[in-house]
Order: structure tokens, then C-alpha cells, then sequence
């Protein structure tokens, strides 16, 4: 493994807190942990629910990012920062992503409460022996908790609630002195905000409960502590019983103060305030889904960052010619759940493939982007799921709002954007999803809708008649020759291409000719 990715810091911006891991990736794709650091930010707090980033929550996540950077620089570690509930719910948060990129140069990918599940579930693998077992994970989080359900690293089910520590303290425990009609209306609260999960587990069975986040290693912590225990977070994972949690919410219920919440054996003090709104979720979700024991794992997001960001490494090093496995089946299963068609799929993800790799030289993109323009073709045309008319506008909408494993939501954006210019208008300032990108990522989208516009065109009638496509770029023209699989009429076909080489000839200045071979 080169020595550029030898180190590598995840960062987890998350509602409450902020963490950092600096890790030592080794060949075989494993990873040593080198330090770690972790700073209550508390940037979901504000005066509205979880839609706005107050000015001083920005200052202080930016000092907590600088000094974080710092800190990754130091050990030459490159950086990847995920951002959670409270920046992907805010309504400024591109302001604050932008203040980052600009001020600090780190970019922050936004993802969404299923993607989030999915990384603390690859964390989680790495600290526990827990991959041949079905499991459910829990992770209570500052803003929104996530539930999985995973066997063998594959996800079985995803879901994440608005329910979170900072959340639920702002909507029921806002006061200096813990009242009991509010730990009720928020008991209430949570039966019924827990229903989803309650629903999807019915019939399904689990060989294990996980607990990750804050709110569940510190009521280990307090389990521990009350008979006598240190919990060590970096030692090992911990089992307790739903007895074992009946008497820490009563303990933390009894202390009707932070104040008093502190002196609690085994209470983190800066989360003494919170704490109240953290066990009593947990709590509910023992009682709604009838959990007798869970295990805490001392792994979470900021390793599963880590994971994946291995993962897609190793994988942009051998080239890879597919999509990866988490991203192949979560394409798929979208694109199968709105009846697409598969052969026309296939023919255009292949001819679109086939340009990709051939003008590597004329558009400079990698194997990311090349990932993008694949699911772009596999998804182009599932608008029709919707209506034959604007089928491309319902394209982008399916796409943009589906929860798409293993993608960010800005890598979501921009698939969603590629596959919206398959047809129709050119992409403009004026459109819904695209003004919505940074301006390298407009142009990304730019230059994969160009070839994916003569692809499709290449299909028209959806009949995959040409066997080869070979691109000659000389002289300002690109000449791409077809070779047919059989003897056929290709007309159609060439005219599809032609109405759509006009976005291709603006964005790489050269006039695009087709060529049958004889």
C-alpha cells in the first residue's frame, strides 16, 4: 500500500460530540489505532429544532476542527470528516460546509441516517466478533438514533428516528430541575416515535443486541460502577441486562439536577445534563422491543469512517471495474424496486462505461466518478416507474430521495444530477438539484451526462446491436466507430446519438462523429 494512504483521521461530527481516530492502515487492509481525541461541540444546540446552526455552535466546531487537524497533520494522516443529524438537517448547512472547506480546507460529506447505521455497523465488526451473527445495533446518538439490522456485513434493514440526547433534552428537559410529568410525556413521546422499529421488527429474530454511542457507554460506565467496576472504553465491550438499566434510569431519574446527576458513580459530568433524555430512550427501546441484554461496542462511526474509507481506497488502487458490493446492491435494489429494465440498463451502463474509459485523457475524471456515471446509466430511466412524461425530472427525485447505502449525500446529488441530464435540457442555474453543487461537482455532473446522453442514444430502441465502440480523438473531432454484434439497421440509433451529442461537443469542444464499421 502506498505510503500517501498509510495514515489515515476520520472525524465524526456529530450533534453532541465531535471525534477524531488517527489510524495506521496496514497492506492487508486492517488498521492500528494511533490516538484518538473527542470534544463536546453540542452543535444541534440552538433556539429551533435541529434546522439552523447557531453562529457559536459554527465557532466552536471550527475550533474543534482546527485543532483536530492539527492533530491528523502531525501524524501526516490524510483526513475524512463525516457529518451527522445536526448538519444534514440544518438549513444552513451548506453554509457551514463551506466555512470549513474555505477556512480550514477539510470537505465534510453530509450522510444520510441510513448510510450513518451502516458505517457504525463496519465499526462495530472491527471490535466485535459479530460478523457470522444476525444483529440488531443501536446507536443513540445527539440528535437522531440509528437501528440496523446486519448478518455477515450485509444490511438486512436501516432506519434512523429523530430521537437523540440533545434533541429530546431541548423538546422535554429544558428546566434546571427534572419534573416527573416530563419524564412521562417523554416516555409517552417515545412509544409511539419508536413504532417504525417496532413494526419492522415484528417476525424477525436476533442472535445479538449492539449498543454504540455516548449514551449507552456511559450507562455501562454507571452499571459498572454501582457494583464496584471501572469501565474502560478502549478494554472491552460490556453486556447488561435490562434489570441492570432499570436501576440506572431509576438513579438518574432520582437525582433531580445535573448537579446532582454528576455525583452519580460512573456519570460522565459533561453529559449529566443530557443524560436524562439519553437513558430514558434507551430505556424505551429495551421496553418496545423487548431486548433483555445488550453488549456495548467500543468501536462506532468514527472506525467504520475508517473502514470504508480503506475500503474505497483499496479499491481505487486495483482499479476496480464494478461498483462496490454495499453500492452495486443498493443501485440495484432501488432500480428493481421501481421495475427498471434490465437489458437496456445493462447495454447503456456498458456503452457509457466504454467511453468513460476510453477518454480518460479528455475528461480526467477517476474511478469515483466512474462509479457515479455507472449507477447514473443503471437508474437513468426509472422516472418511467412514475410517468412516461418528464421521466428524467422523476428520475432525479427517486434517486435524490432514496437512501443509497455507501453513498454520501452529496455523491447522491450529483448521480441524481447525471441521471436527470440523460435527456432533455442541458444542465442549467435554474433547476431544482443542480445550483445545490459545489462548481466542481457541476462540472463533474456536466461531463458524465455528456456521455451518458450518447449512450443512452446508442440504445434507442433497446436493442444492444453494437459489440465494440472505439474512440479516436484527433484534431478537434472525436470519431467513435461502432461494431455491430449482427447484421442490423442502425438508424435509429445513430440518430438517437446525434440529438444527444450537443452537451458533449459544449463541454469538451470536440465535434463528435459516428462511424458503423463495415
Amino acid at each position: 500500500m502506498p505510503n500517501r494512504i498509510r495514515r489515515l483521521a476520520a472525524i465524526d461530527l456529530g450533534t453532541n460530540s465531535f471525534h477524531l481516530v488517527i489510524a495506521d492502515v496496514r497492506s492487508n487492509g486492517k488498521f492500528n489505532v494511533l490516538g484518538k481525541d473527542k470534544e463536546v461541540v453540542r452543535l444541534g444546540e440552538g433556539v429551533t429544532d435541529m434546522k439552523h446552526l447557531g453562529d457559536e455552535a459554527m465557532e466552536r466546531a471550527l475550533e474543534t476542527l482546527r485543532r483536530f487537524k492539527l492533530l491528523a497533520h502531525s501524524h501526516d494522516a490524510r483526513i475524512r470528516a463525516i457529518a451527522t443529524s445536526a448538519v444534514r438537517e440544518a438549513n444552513n448547512r451548506q453554509v457551514f460546509v463551506d466555512r470549513v472547506r474555505e477556512e480550514l480546507d477539510i470537505d465534510i460529506e453530509v450522510v444520510s441516517g441510513f448510510e450513518e447505521a451502516r458505517l457504525i455497523y463496519l465499526g462495530v465488526m472491527q471490535a466485535l466478533p459479530v460478523y457470522q451473527q444476525k444483529l440488531l445495533l443501536v446507536d443513540i446518538g445527539g440528535g437522531s438514533t440509528e437501528f440496523l439490522i446486519g448478518e455477515q456485513g450485509g444490511v438486512q434493514y436501516a432506519n434512523s428516528l429523530k430521537l437523540g440526547a440533545v434533541r429530546l433534552t431541548r423538546r422535554f428537559f429544558s428546566g434546571s430541575s427534572l419534573k416527573g410529568k416530563h419524564v412521562e410525556q417523554c416516555r409517552a413521546w417515545l412509544s409511539g416515535a419508536l413504532h417504525p422499529i417496532v413494526r419492522a421488527m415484528r417476525g424477525r429474530s436476533v442472535e445479538t443486541v449492539v449498543g454504540s454511542s455516548g449514551t449507552i457507554l456511559n450507562t455501562a460506565a454507571m452499571i459498572l460502577a454501582a457494583k464496584g467496576e471501572t469501565f474502560n472504553e478502549d478494554a472491552g465491550n460490556v453486556t447488561f441486562t435490562r434489570k441492570e438499566l432499570g436501576r440506572v434510569v431509576d438513579a438518574v431519574l432520582s437525582a433531580k439536577t445535573a448537579e446532582k446527576r454528576r455525583q452519580i458513580p460512573g456519570m460522565d459530568p459533561a453529559r449529566a445534563d443530557i443524560i436524562v433524555a439519553g437513558v430514558l430512550i434507551l430505556e424505551q427501546i429495551f421496553e418496545q422491543l423487548r431486548i433483555e441484554r445488550m453488549t456495548t461496542s467500543k468501536y462506532a462511526l468514527r472506525e467504520g469512517i475508517l473502514l470504508d474509507t480503506i475500503q474505497k481506497i483499496i479499491g481505487e488502487e486495483r482499479s476496480v471495474d464494478h461498483l462496490t458490493d454495499i453500492r452495486k446492491a443498493s443501485i440495484y435494489h432501488l432500480a428493481e424496486s421501481c421495475h427498471y429494465e434490465p437489458r437496456h440498463a445493462a447495454t447503456v451502463r456498458k456503452y457509457a462505461l466504454a467511453l468513460f474509459d476510453q477518454l480518460h485523457g479528455l475528461h480526467g475524471l477517476g474511478n469515483t466518478e466512474r462509479e457515479y456515471l455507472e449507477a447514473a446509466a443503471v437508474l437513468h430511466d426509472i422516472g418511467y416507474h412514475i410517468a412516461h412524461s418528464q421521466h428524467h425530472k422523476h428520475s432525479y427525485y427517486l434517486i435524490r430521495h432514496s437512501e443509497l447505502l455507501g453513498f454520501t449525500d452529496r455523491e447522491i446529488e450529483i448521480i441524481s444530477n447525471v441521471a436527470r441530464y440523460h435527456r432533455k435540457s442541458h444542465p442549467k442555474q435554474k433547476h431544482d438539484g443542480y445550483p445545490k453543487l459545489g462548481e466542481k461537482d457541476r462540472l463533474r455532473v456536466r461531463k458524465l451526462a455528456a456521455i451518458l446522453r450518447i449512450a443512452d442514444g446508442l440504445d434507442r430502441r433497446h436493442r444492444d446491436i453494437f459489440a465494440s465502440l472505439h474512440c479516436e480523438d484527433a484534431d478537434g473531432s472525436l470519431r467513435i466507430q461502432l461494431g455491430l454484434k449482427r447484421e442490423a439497421d442502425t438508424s435509429i440509433e445513430l440518430w438517437g446519438a446525434e440529438r444527444r451529442k450537443e452537451l458533449f461537443e459544449e463541454v469538451y469542444g470536440r465535434v463528435v462523429e459516428l462511424e458503423v464499421e463495415k
